[in-house]
């Protein structure tokens, strides 16, 4: 029975198209809350985390963050609808994340 369950989930997650996606946030509000971003994102879908980039020394925001959904279809969703938008009377840019390693090698 649990190598069944194993074999089911492994198929499950290999087969659907739920597959995580995280999203780059831009020009944010220095004020911006992590949950009113994560709010804003889950009227798209399931919001795994959301990361907002601080100064170290200040701990103050530096205006942008990364929200991870559980679903890239819903992700990509809320990229096209948040694009450019109005949020905390900032006009936000969001993009799918990319990797450290295909920057750098960029």
């Amino acid at each position: 029975m649990t190598c069944f369950v194993f074999w089911h989930t492994l198929v499950k997650v290999l087969f659907t198209n739920s597959l995580a996606m995280t999203i780059y946030i831009g020009n944010i509000s220095y004020s911006m809350k992590e949950e009113e971003l994560k709010s804003a994102f889950e009227k798209f879908g399931a919001v795994t985390s959301v990361k907002m980039i601080v100064d170290r020394q200040s701990g103050r925001s530096k205006g942008f963050a990364f929200v991870e959904m559980e679903n890239e279809e819903e992700a990509i969703s809320a990229i096209a609808s948040l694009n450019n938008s109005q949020l905390d009377g900032r006009n936000i840019k969001v993009n799918a994340a990319h990797s450290k390693d295909t920057v750098q090698g960029a």
